[in-house]
């Protein structure tokens, strides 16, 4: 992935201290800090982590921090490669061929939580 950020949009939280701030800046990176007690302002995250938390770990119990980071990177995963999303005009990010030959076969992912339907051509 060759891409470079621009801006940071950040809130104030305190894990953003001096070093890390300086750090951004050497980077080249734009510091957005968002207004105080404003979570509404960063919509993108708050969308994402709300999709995250109603699709996902609301419907799991997570046991430990590793197993935390499986359902997440699961969770991903389906998220860009197989999630419609209607502002790509329900494709994934990810974008797929659709094909019209073969049957239709369910492929369970995070346990059965969400299914990916595929065709698949006898063999």
């Amino acid at each position: 992935m060759d891409k470079v950020f621009r801006q940071l949009i950040r809130d104030y939280e305190t894990k953003f201290g001096h070093a890390f701030l300086t750090r951004v800046k050497a980077c080249g990176i734009r510091d957005r800090p968002i207004a105080l007690r404003s979570p509404w302002q960063n919509g993108h995250a708050e969308r994402v982590i709300g999709s995250i938390r109603r699709e996902c770990l609301d419907h799991v119990i997570v046991w430990n921090e590793a197993h935390l980071g499986g359902i997440l990177s699961d969770y991903a995963d389906y998220y860009n490669a197989s999630r419609t999303h209607l502002a790509l005009d329900k494709d994934a990010p990810d974008a797929r061929a659709a094909f019209r030959v073969g049957k239709i076969v369910s492929l369970p992912i995070l346990g059965g939580l969400h299914h990916r339907y595929e065709r698949r051509v006898a063999a």
